[in-house]
């Protein structure tokens, strides 16, 4: 089973839901299409929750890093919201948690956009 999105704004927030897995191939590329769609379509915030997302690869993870990539080059910010705890591991062994803010409650990261 690859990954599903389903975008939704919340305020001046776009909140990308994510569920299943991110991987090589179809999950990575959706991941991709979603964030360039919304970048595109002049969002800044986005807010990418991962609560229902059980596993990313070295590809998953290699997408997220460019998604905050291209959101942070367009002005914006990117966040992370309910990760689990297969996915905090990923970013501590990585040391992406440096890079990624995460957040564990929705109101408190969309109040923490400036």
């Amino acid at each position: 089973m690859s990954v599903r999105l389903n975008s939704r704004q919340v305020g001046d927030v776009t909140v990308i839901d994510a569920a299943g897995r991110i991987t090589l191939g179809e999950g990575s590329s959706s991941l991709r299409d979603t964030i360039k769609a919304t970048v595109d379509g002049g969002h800044k915030k986005v807010l990418l929750n991962l609560g229902e997302v059980n596993y990313i690869d070295s590809s998953g993870i290699g997408e997220l890093v460019s998604a905050f990539t291209s959101v942070t080059n367009s002005g914006g910010q990117l966040k992370l919201l309910n990760l689990s705890k297969r996915v905090q591991d990923l970013l501590q062994i990585t040391k992406l948690y440096t890079v990624f803010e995460c957040h564990d409650d929705e109101a408190g990261a969309i109040r923490s956009f400036s």
